[in-house]
């Protein structure tokens, strides 16, 4: 009896050291960022650095405006997401709902590929292959542009969208379809009156969670996006995303402790914020959903 009770105060310590153990490593990246942060705002202002409309701290002219970063940002994950949501969606209900057994063990593993591929892989596609396909549509397309990233960048999450959705629609209880069906309804009104509307909350956190993912995508905005901060919202036009902006920085030459290299950890600070909050409108969600 006594050994059964040490042991299971040893699992209960080491499930709480785990479980405490996110807390530790997120307090320590937002003390990390928060220093380094404090130093940039030292020299330049909230105000400046929120709405100055121009980013060139590595101009002699410096100017601290993170507004095309966020700009180019926000333009990359819109086009990734007016991909992904819809056609990982339709997947979801597609793999849930349509699909035969033999069919469904085929296109999960396919899904999971996509999601596994390293996305480095996706920045030369989208620089190589897709970039140059779309230049035979549009010929004036530059060779950097954010329309080329976004779409890459849409199927490469679209397999969070897909996974998430069917785990959504899956919670719907058996009992709803099965009424729809005794009221009349085919298969594709039940799917889209019924379940879909049922499982709105989970399919809105999911949509949230695949924004807060391209929000912080690196490597193929880094490739084929340009690295050029325009503060526009054209998608044929080259831009640089904050995440890409770091990555310029980092494995620059840029000094460490100067202002310009403390300008990563302000974006970063931004990004962190950005994709704090995404994360919190999408428990939000799924906690009002699930309590309803």
């Amino acid at each position: 009896m006594q050994r059964r009770k040490l042991a299971e105060s040893i699992i209960y310590c080491l499930l709480f050291l785990c479980g405490s153990l996110s807390i530790f490593v997120t307090t320590g990246i937002v003390i990390a960022l928060g220093i380094e942060a404090l130093g940039f705002f030292e020299h330049v202002s909230l105000w400046e650095f929120l709405f100055d409309t121009e980013w060139t701290p590595l101009f002699s002219i410096k100017r601290f405006g993170i507004a095309p970063l966020v700009a180019g940002t926000l333009l990359t994950s819109a086009i990734a997401l007016i991909i992904a949501l819809p056609l990982g969606l339709l997947v979801a209900v597609y793999l849930g709902e349509f699909a035969s057994e033999p069919l469904r063990r085929v296109l999960r593993p396919i899904l999971e590929l996509l999601a596994g591929i390293p996305t480095i892989v996706y920045g030369y596609f989208a620089l190589l292959f897709v970039t140059p396909l779309l230049q035979t549509l549009f010929p004036e397309l530059p060779g950097f542009n954010a329309l080329s990233p976004g779409l890459v960048m849409g199927f490469m999450i679209l397999p969070m969208v897909a996974s998430l959705s069917e785990d959504a629609l899956y919670s719907v209880p058996q009992g709803l379809k099965e009424a729809a069906y005794a009221m009349g309804c085919t298969r594709l009104q039940m799917v889209f009156k019924v379940l879909i509307p049922s499982a709105l909350g989970g399919i809105t956190a999911a949509f949230i969670l695949a924004m807060s993912r391209a929000v912080g995508e690196t490597m193929i905005v880094a490739i084929a996006a340009g690295q050029q901060p325009n503060l526009t919202l054209d998608p044929t036009s080259p831009v640089e995303t904050m995440t890409a902006y770091i990555v310029q920085i980092s494995l620059g030459d840029t000094p460490h402790g100067t202002l310009e290299y403390r300008t990563i950890f302000a974006v970063g600070l931004m990004l962190f914020l950005i994709t704090l909050l995404l994360n919190s409108v999408s428990f939000m969600i799924r906690n009002r959903y699930r309590n309803a």
